[in-house]
């Protein structure tokens, strides 16, 4: 079982909305918000970005934050504390293993992706033997 404090996530805003937003438009049937309120924080966080309508369609609903600002941000964390809160939901929880990510890496990233593994190498799957005489 997996948690998420909605008051002292530990994690920072931009990381915090895109988490909740995500759980709140899966199909989890163990996430213990109510659809009303996952549709709720969904709805009122688009309105922040968009002067039209949600999608209808599931596969279209995904909030692109890139067009928001620092503003925006807060009134998305806030959009979703005050939601929760008219629930009683102080905590997120859900059962579902960790997935494969489902989007390839743009060609546009590589050069970052490569320069990143340079500077933080993944550390080796075998234990180097311990110096002698330690």
């Amino acid at each position: 079982m997996q948690t998420l404090d909605v008051e002292n996530s530990g994690l920072p805003d931009l990381q915090f909305v895109l988490m909740v937003l995500a759980l709140c438009t899966s199909d989890l049937p163990s996430l213990n918000v109510p659809e009303p309120v996952r549709q709720t924080i969904f709805h009122r966080c688009w309105a922040l970005l968009h002067d039209t309508p949600p999608p209808e369609r599931r596969e279209e609903r995904v909030l692109d934050l890139r067009a928001g600002t620092d503003v925006t941000l807060e009134a998305m964390v806030e959009t979703i504390h005050r939601a929760l809160a008219e629930h009683g939901i102080t905590r997120l929880t859900w059962d579902h293993p960790p997935s494969e990510p489902t989007r390839a890496t743009t060609p546009e990233a590589l050069p970052l992706i490569d320069r990143l593994q340079k500077l933080y190498p993944a550390a080796p799957d075998v234990a180097d033997d311990p110096p002698k005489g330690v």
